[in-house]
C-alpha cells in the first residue's frame, strides 16, 4: 500500500449509509466500499436496494443490506438490532436519506411537515445517538450528515425541507461539541443541485435546468460521483482534525455574487 492509499484507506472500517439504494447515497456507499470498508446499505426502496446490493456483491464489495423506513422509530430500532447482530463496531455513519414535498405555503399539509421531520432530522438524531454509543466505546468514529444548499438558502414552496436541512446543519454542530471528547468527529456535506431521482423534474425541464446550471460557478449540475472524494476524505484519517464543519459541494452556487 503506497502513501496515498494508506492515507485514504478505510480497510477494516465499518460504515452505515442511509438512503443508499440509488443516487447520491449509492455513490457514497460504493466509494466507501471501494476504499476498503464494510458498508451497511439501507433504504425504504426495497427493489432498488436489492438491485444495488446484488451489484455490489457481484463486484465482490463487502455490503450488507437492510430494508428500513426511517419514518418509523420501530424500523430504526430493527435496523440497529440488525447492525449489532453483525458487528460490534461502527466507524462511519452517513446520514444521507431524505424526503422532499413541495406545495405552496398556504396549502402545505401538516403530514408533509411531519414526514420530512421524521426522515430528515429525527432519524439522523436517533442514528447518531445510538451509533454514537458504539463509537464512544471505541473512542473513535466519524458521522457525516448530508444537508443541502437549503440549509443556507430558502427555496420556494418547500418549508419543511428548508427548515429541517437547516436544523440538521445545527444538529451537526451540537453533536460535534458533545461527542468530540470521545474522539468522534461530526461534519456536514451540503450538495447543491445534483442529477438524482429527487430532482428529475427540474433536470428534464429545459428552462429549470438552465436556470439552476447558471446559478453555479462551474456551469453544470452535480452528479453523484462528485460526492465520492469528499465522503472518503471525511471518513478517513485525512480529516482527523476536522469537526463541526459545513462543506458545500455545489459548483460554487452558494458564494456566487454577480
Amino acid at each position: 500500500m503506497n502513501y496515498l492509499e494508506e492515507l485514504f484507506s478505510l480497510k477494516n472500517k465499518v460504515a452505515l449509509v442511509s438512503g443508499s439504494a440509488r443516487g447520491n447515497g449509492k455513490a457514497m456507499a460504493e466509494a466507501l466500499l471501494r476504499a476498503g470498508a464494510t458498508v451497511f446499505i439501507f433504504d425504504v426502496l426495497d427493489k432498488e436496494l436489492k438491485n444495488t446490493y446484488e451489484q455490489f456483491k457481484k463486484e465482490k464489495l463487502d455490503a450488507k443490506m437492510y430494508i428500513c423506513n426511517l419514518e418509523k422509530k420501530s424500523e430504526i430500532n430493527g435496523l440497529l438490532r440488525f447492525v449489532k447482530s453483525k458487528t460490534d463496531k461502527v466507524d462511519i455513519l452517513v446520514n444521507n436519506a431524505g424526503v422532499t414535498f413541495s406545495k405552496p405555503i398556504f396549502d402545505y399539509p401538516e403530514e408533509y411537515w411531519y414526514k420530512t421531520h421524521n426522515v430528515n432530522l429525527f432519524a439522523p438524531f436517533i442514528l447518531s445517538k445510538e451509533i454514537g454509543k458504539m463509537m464512544k466505546k471505541q473512542k473513535s468514529g466519524t458521522i457525516i450528515n448530508i444537508t443541502s444548499l437549503n440549509a443556507e438558502l430558502a427555496f420556494p414552496d418547500n418549508p419543511a425541507y428548508v427548515a429541517f436541512k437547516g436544523a440538521l446543519k445545527q444538529l451537526t454542530k451540537s453533536l460535534a461539541l458533545d461527542l468530540g471528547k470521545y474522539g468522534i468527529r461530526v461534519n456536514n456535506i451540503g450538495p447543491g443541485y445534483f442529477k438524482t431521482n429527487m430532482t428529475k423534474q427540474s433536470w428534464n425541464n429545459t428552462e429549470s435546468y438552465e436556470e439552476k446550471r447558471k446559478k453555479t460557478i462551474l456551469g453544470r449540475w452535480g452528479e453523484p460521483k462528485d460526492l465520492v472524494g469528499i465522503v472518503i476524505f471525511l471518513a478517513s484519517d485525512c480529516s482527523s482534525y476536522i469537526t463541526g464543519q459545513d462543506i458545500y459541494v455545489d459548483g460554487g452556487w452558494l458564494i456566487k455574487g454577480l
